[in-house]
């Protein structure tokens, strides 16, 4: 997947609540060192700087690391961006205090290698503390819908569920080897729009998976058939007749290490 595709800050904004829960969840000091891993925009780092953490935000994407250090300037605290991966981490062994990733590590490719990344720049009694869609809801159909539309192209079925960042014991499987005890909480996330079609036709235009989507679906004639249906979906979830509104769930699971 390419992040740099289409204009994922605008999801990223929508996002900020949950980049504030998972910051308020770390906790950081101003002594430590924190990792935003899958920083994207940046919300985190920023959020975390601000309370006087040294922070280092990782992404793939290059346009969104733009973004982010654009999003900085001239705020307080002590912020660096670089690119890099949840499998291969740009950083030294045992330097992070803490790992926070919103909705970034949960696309990782392997979660085993993204889980050792994590372990091997964490300090001794380091944390993460990252959020997970929980996979029901619209947000969770579209995804499906996505990825089974993209898949038929290939002949191929939809793609293996991913890990499930969300699920205590799953987690716990996980990161119990490297030391890990796991806590996990469930919270909301509120997306707003005009309309129904004005939250799906944004999604649809700057979503970077729904941007790569499209490049393969539009070819084939299908683009329009898979964007109906991902706007009745979005139509038949929305909780305000007078506008667009969808509660989406996911949790904040924190991982301590030394305790």
């Amino acid at each position: 997947m390419d992040w740099d595709l289409g204009h994922y800050e605008h999801t990223a904004a929508q996002l900020l609540p949950a980049a504030d829960a998972v910051v308020a969840r770390a906790a950081p000091r101003a002594d430590e060192h924190i990792l935003d891993l899958g920083c994207g925009t940046g919300n985190a780092a920023r959020l975390a700087a601000a309370l006087g953490a040294r922070v280092t935000g990782v992404d793939p994407s290059p346009r969104l690391l733009d973004v982010a250090r654009t999003s900085v300037a001239g705020t307080p605290g002590h912020t660096d961006f670089v690119v890099g991966e949840a499998g291969a981490v740009p950083l030294t062994n045992g330097s992070v205090d803490a790992v926070v990733s919103v909705f970034g590590v949960i696309f990782a490719p392997a979660a085993a290698a993204a889980a050792a990344e994590m372990s091997r720049v964490l300090a001794r009694h380091g944390r993460i503390v990252l959020s997970a869609w929980l996979p029901a809801g619209a947000l969770a159909d579209q995804a499906r819908l996505r990825s089974a539309a993209t898949a038929a192209t290939r002949g191929e079925p939809a793609r293996i569920p991913p890990f499930a960042w969300h699920d205590a014991q799953s987690l716990e499987a996980l990161l119990a080897p490297h030391g890990f005890s796991i806590a996990v909480r469930q919270s909301t996330v509120a997306f707003v729009a005009a309309s129904p079609q004005d939250f799906a036709e944004g999604e649809l235009r700057d979503h970077p998976l729904w941007v790569g989507a499209r490049a393969v679906l539009e070819p084939l004639g299908t683009w329009p058939s898979v964007c109906a249906r991902t706007l009745q979906l979005f139509a038949d979830a929305n909780e305000d007749p007078d506008a667009f509104l969808l509660t989406s769930r996911y949790v904040v699971a924190c991982a301590q290490r030394g305790v």
